[in-house]
């Protein structure tokens, strides 16, 4: 379905899929108001705006101020140039950010988000978010990079297809997506719960979950650990989110959720 454009008259509007006819009294939805009662309520809003922001750069801060531990355990991961251990990924930077994309060809099926040949396509929307933005973060000591669980050359083709050029690997023969619980062991499948987010919960999407995870090494090469992120915690690394979140419909995904992502040369016009 097409969205409606936003229609509005000199007293109603409606940030949903509603004309609204400028000649008829209709129940005012949305208030519309003269540029100086605009600026007054802009104002005001500003205040909340700003003590977010603070808000905000103080969560930051507590975030880097967690405590680390440290990877003593070596991972192996296959990539553009072969087999790689964890400290390869870094590729030379002291920081490491690894988004985790849900894509597991041996357990797609109907219910999944991913298929034997693409990655989850709400993943898929996330990574078309930092694929430009790598560069930048290479410039601030970060290098940003995507892990799945699935062969190197499915990783390789889709890469390819999307025009990606940030550094994808495969985790196959590795236990790092089920260290930090972003694939779900058989045991956890048949059980049909498994930790996620810090908490056990059902498994209600499959095989795989999103997460994101961050490293960092010291002088002597050693490897910690700083953050994880999962679910809704992922929400601050869409741009596109955040661009939605600005506009009158906001991401308008009630009733529909996510469902309305496409990959990026699957939507139908």
């Amino acid at each position: 379905m097409v969205p409606q454009p936003l229609v509005a008259s000199a007293g109603t509007i409606r940030n949903h899929s509603l004309h609204v006819d400028a000649q008829e009294d209709k129940e005012v939805e949305h208030k519309v108001v003269s540029h100086e009662d605009w600026v007054v309520a802009r104002k005001k809003h500003l205040v909340d705006e700003k003590e977010f922001t603070k808000l905000r750069d103080r969560l930051s801060q507590a975030r880097r101020d967690l405590p680390w531990e440290l990877v003593d355990k070596e991972y192996v991961f296959e990539g553009p140039h072969g087999r790689a251990t964890l400290a390869d990924l870094f590729d030379g930077r002291g920081q490491l950010v690894l988004y985790q994309a849900m894509f597991n060809p041996d357990t797609a099926g109907p219910s999944t988000t991913w298929t034997k040949d693409a990655p989850c396509f709400v993943c898929s929307y996330w990574m078309d978010n930092f694929d430009r933005v790598v560069v930048h973060l290479n410039h601030r000591d970060v290098t940003m990079a995507a892990v799945s669980h699935a062969p190197y050359p499915k990783l390789a083709a889709y890469s390819e297809r999307m025009g990606w050029t940030f550094p994808w690997y495969s985790s196959v023969g590795s236990d790092f997506n089920f260290d930090y619980h972003v694939s779900f062991t058989p045991e956890e499948l048949a059980a049909g719960r498994a930790e996620y987010n810090y908490r056990v919960d059902p498994i209600s999407v499959g095989s795989e979950a999103p997460g994101v995870s961050v490293f960092t090494r010291d002088d002597a090469g050693r490897i910690y650990h700083t953050y994880s992120a999962y679910a809704r915690g992922l929400d601050m690394l869409n741009v596109a989110y955040n661009y939605l979140d600005i506009v009158p419909k906001g991401r308008d995904e009630a009733g529909v959720g996510p469902m309305w992502i496409h990959r990026r040369d699957e939507y139908p016009d």
